[in-house]
């Protein structure tokens, strides 16, 4: 009798339906690539034992890194990290006493993220789950994608670009690198004035003469000795994030593409399918008095404008674009489809800017290895 009672019971309320479990693997993976975000997918995680077996599996992954703590001194608190990331923001020897120490910029408050709170979903031993959510933990980027199998795309984004420039001044630059470097580009500016202001500066700069050479002055006043100061610092931001990259690398071996970048657009790092593969292959030389890759012997191409007015109206006052090659690549003209590797590496209206400063006259610097 009492069977009887239960089957109408349920027949008048069915259970409900997970609408979720309707879904099949495949689309529910399709979402989480679309997220991306480590920390979504690690709240993804603790939903349920299905997504937590699922996202193992996402192969699209953006890591966003909140702090800054040395790796040489376990112990920092967010404050100190916050303290070192504005020291960081200053005078370019902070550039060389970061990276010459091995500072890093791990991921902070990561207890709930990959490895969910053992109190909340009984896991598997695949996963190394923390014991109370209220400990605040440091993990670096390697440790949070380790639980990652599949891995194809990945974009790590710091907080802050690694070289501190006073304000107004504009640098940017991309690299791309296999076990060595294998282009950069810079694109730097004394100043950048909009609007008004814009207008102003290009009345100002009329009487001026520009031919497309470089001016006297630009010798004399320390122009040239600053453009070398750029180029320096951003190569060796470049070679010490690539040296950064090495374990992460090694241990995907699915990755197709890697992005290291950072919230100023200051730098980008990328890798394609191809370098991965070549720096899995070939061991990288790792620079003797840093951790950073050793930068080879390079040819170098640059471009001046004392003003450089862009469409939108943006002004650039000492407007240089550096194009770098190892010496060992064979030389190209950038002319024509060819600098289309310099103008692509910056967003607009930057690349406009680079498209401009090719057109100039073209001097050619060497470097030697460091």
């Amino acid at each position: 009798m009492g069977s009887i009672g239960a089957d109408l019971s349920r027949k008048i309320h069915p259970e409900p339906v997970d609408d979720f479990d309707r879904l099949p693997d495949s689309l529910i993976l399709l979402i989480f690539n679309i997220i991306g975000d480590v920390k979504a997918l690690g709240r993804c995680c603790v939903v349920s034992r299905r997504f937590h077996s699922l996202v193992p599996q996402v192969d699209n992954v953006v890591v966003r890194v909140d702090c800054v703590i040395s790796d040489d001194d376990p112990s920092s608190t967010s404050s100190s990290s916050s303290s070192a990331a504005d020291k960081s923001r200053h005078p370019i020897s902070s550039l060389f006493r970061i990276f010459f120490s091995g500072l890093f910029k791990p991921l902070q408050s990561l207890s709930q993220l990959i490895v969910p709170s053992a109190r909340r979903l009984p896991l598997s031993d695949d996963f190394d789950c923390e014991a109370e959510q209220s400990i605040v933990t440091h993990h670096s980027p390697t440790q949070v994608l380790k639980n990652f199998n599949e891995i194809k795309l990945l974009r790590i984004e710091l907080p802050t670009g690694e070289l501190g420039i006073d304000e107004g001044v504009l640098l940017k630059w991309k690299a791309e690198f296999g076990s060595t470097l294998d282009s950069c580009v810079i694109l730097g500016a004394s100043s950048v004035v909009q609007g008004s202001n814009a207008t102003a500066i290009s009345s100002d700069n009329g009487v001026e003469s520009d031919n497309g050479s470089i001016p006297e002055s630009f010798y004399t006043n320390g122009g040239l000795k600053l453009r070398v100061v750029w180029t320096i610092s951003s190569l060796i931001a470049a070679s010490a994030r690539h040296y950064l990259l090495q374990p992460i690398i090694a241990e995907h071996k699915t990755l197709a593409s890697l992005v290291l970048t950072d919230a100023d657009g200051q730098g980008v790092l990328s890798m394609n399918k191809e370098q991965l593969e070549e720096l899995r292959v070939k061991p990288l030389s790792a620079s003797s008095a840093s951790k950073r890759t050793l930068v080879p012997a390079l040819n170098m191409r640059l471009w001046y404008a004392p003003h450089l007015e862009l469409p939108n109206g943006v002004v650039l006052k000492g407007a240089t674009l550096v194009a770098i090659r190892p010496s060992e690549q064979p030389k190209k003209e950038v002319s024509g489809s060819e600098a289309n590797w310099v103008a692509s590496a910056f967003e607009e209206p930057f690349g406009t800017a680079a498209r401009m400063l090719v057109k100039r006259r073209t001097y050619c610097l060497e470097m030697n290895s460091f």
